[in-house]
């Protein structure tokens, strides 16, 4: 058995590390976001990807139908809105576990101004929504030869 020398600061520095995660929690779950928890406020994962010509969105919406969903934009903000809803059946099901969460959602992502609003397409296949935004064609700068006099 090998002797540990007793080290009173790295006790409280767990201490520390520990308090400041509580403080996090704490913080990042105050008023309208803590009530989302509460009543069932859910936000679906995103992933967005960008290329040279488009920007791609695809959410996670397993288990939503698609009359649930709206895709809006205005003013370069595309909101992306819906409703997971809870599956009520005639007969009394006896639950021991319930982990998915149902209500609405809606998340805000803000666009380039240089992207062709009219062209956006969304589509939705096994639970994933994909949404295609175009970028607009830029124009190739043109120099301009400066004359001296």
């Amino acid at each position: 058995m090998s002797i540990i020398k007793w080290d009173p600061f790295r006790d409280l520095l767990s201490l520390q590390e520990r308090m400041n995660k509580l403080f996090e929690e704490s913080l990042l779950q105050t008023g309208k976001e803590r009530q989302d928890l509460m009543v069932g406020g859910w936000s679906p994962a995103v992933d967005v990807m960008e290329s040279n010509d488009e920007i791609v969105l695809k959410a996670e919406l397993p288990g939503i139908d698609l009359k649930d969903v709206e895709v809006l934009i205005k003013d370069n903000v595309l909101t992306l809105r819906g409703e997971r809803r809870f599956e009520k059946e005639e007969e009394k099901e006896n639950y021991h576990r319930i982990e998915r969460t149902y209500g609405t959602f809606q998340r805000f992502f803000t666009l380039p101004a240089s992207v062709e609003q009219d062209k956006i397409k969304a589509k939705m296949k096994d639970g994933v929504l994909e949404v295609r935004i175009p970028k607009a064609k830029e124009e190739k700068s043109k120099k301009i030869e400066i004359e001296v006099k």
